[in-house]
């Protein structure tokens, strides 16, 4: 059955404190894009509506047609015992996003576009390891300027929490129109992105060039196909 998100998201507004896209994908421990693919695809996954009227007491009926009355009340029919003690199994994983936005290791990637290409189910401890969850995303790299620890073609995770610039670490960063993968090093009057690849010259950012600069996130963890030569 697909969810229409409009309807569904004033009936959230109506019985709950969530007023705000943001706040729903804060509750729902999800990242703010999936409410936007959500609303684009007009259509509500059955798991958020477990989760709501989990959290909220609400009819999952209800939040999912509007049918009945909001609150679930006690001739509920009964669930298989079993099913009392299930975990929720996506309170123990996160799907993270893959974005069709690419991370040049090189001349600059224009390919910038936000929507989500596929979802990657991860487990939520273990990305708590690395950072908030709620705000990874992974991106494709293209190029071998930050070799030989990454390579054209690796997939890597971004905690987009993580925008602050330190010592040795890599990050992706938008500069004028296209986006990077790089590591950042201050000066006194700016800063620059630096390549592993000795072969890659330096970009120094200074002055109103910093106004088109902004990091993204931190690159968190990378995986990649085998390669046989």
């Amino acid at each position: 059955m697909v969810i229409p998100f409009d309807a569904f998201f004033r009936r959230v507004a109506e019985q709950t404190d969530i007023v705000t896209q943001m706040e729903l994908a804060r509750v729902l421990d999800v990242n703010r894009s999936a409410i936007t693919q959500a609303k684009l695809r007009d259509a509500v996954p059955q798991k958020w509506i477990l989760a709501l009227s989990r959290r909220y007491t609400l009819s999952p009926d209800w939040l999912e047609s509007g049918i009945g009355t909001p609150q679930q009340g006690k001739t509920l029919p009964s669930l298989p015992p079993q099913s009392l003690v299930m975990p929720d199994v996506s309170l123990e994983t996160v799907l993270v996003p893959k974005v069709k936005a690419t991370l040049c290791a090189g001349g600059g990637s224009l390919d910038l576009e936000a929507a989500i290409i596929s979802e990657h189910p991860l487990p939520r401890t273990w990305l708590s390891r690395l950072g908030q969850p709620k705000d990874m995303v992974f991106m494709d790299v293209v190029g071998n300027s930050m070799e030989p620890g990454i390579y054209d073609g690796d997939m890597v995770l971004i905690d987009q929490s993580c925008t602050e610039m330190e010592q040795k670490t890599v990050l992706a960063v938008g500069y004028e129109d296209a986006i990077y993968i790089k590591r950042l090093e201050k000066r006194q009057n700016g800063l620059v992105m630096l390549s592993d690849n000795p072969d890659y010259s330096s970009v120094t950012v200074v002055g109103d060039e910093l106004a088109s600069f902004r990091i993204i996130g931190k690159v968190v963890w990378l995986c990649r196909d085998c390669r046989y030569v």
